[in-house]
């Protein structure tokens, strides 16, 4: 097995040292984010780091990066204080992946795209068309991560819209069926298939 010391990582190329960390803390989600600027230009932009914080209430929060130079998603959210969450499904990959090239903010990743804005009654955020699992957002806090200048953003869960065939009697939520995709560090994508489901585990007697 190789094994690498923070002195290894530190001589290391700065691409690839990029590759291996972002990698080795394994599979992460696969999200579109949908904002809109207050002069009425749809962002969507990729993001690996959306990830559950509660259910009651319903929360999930997400990293940005530093903001040292423009986030449009950022800027977005923070002045209407409403975003949407879209998982990516294998069809999308390209094109999701593409949504993180740097426009000016007068441009639409859509228009860039083949991916489609929609809208939902009630929210003025577009969410993308082709997602199976849409989450209505609204932004509620972030905290300052000092050790590297990110910050951790916090939002509710406003409203879900879900592939029905999605949808179990339990109400677990099957992503593998609307061939949801995760990320593999930076920019591999792959498709997870469900091995099993087990329940409640508790001590053994």
């Amino acid at each position: 097995m190789l094994s690498f010391t923070q002195a290894d990582l530190a001589a290391m190329d700065k691409i690839y040292r990029l590759n291996l960390i972002n990698s080795i803390t394994g599979y992460k989600s696969a999200n579109l984010m949908g904002t809109r600027s207050v002069t009425g230009t749809d962002n969507v932009a990729i993001f690996s780091s959306v990830t559950h914080l509660g259910s009651d209430p319903a929360m999930l929060g997400f990293v940005l990066r530093p903001t040292t130079v423009p986030r449009h998603t950022y800027q977005n959210l923070k002045t209407t204080g409403i975003f949407s969450v879209n998982h990516v499904h294998a069809g999308q990959i390209a094109d999701a992946h593409h949504t993180s090239a740097k426009y000016p903010d007068h441009v639409s990743e859509f228009d860039q795209t083949r991916l489609t804005p929609e809208t939902h009654e009630g929210w003025d955020i577009p969410f993308v068309k082709e997602a199976p699992v849409q989450l209505a957002c609204r932004y509620l806090n972030e905290y300052a991560i000092k050790e590297n200048g990110t910050l951790l953003v916090v939002a509710s869960i406003e409203k879900i819209f879900l592939q029905k065939t999605l949808l179990m009697e339990d109400g677990w939520v099957r992503l593998d069926l609307g061939d949801v995709v995760t990320i593999n560090g930076l920019d591999g994508y792959a498709k997870p298939t469900l091995l099993d489901r087990f329940a409640y585990a508790r001590p053994k007697q």
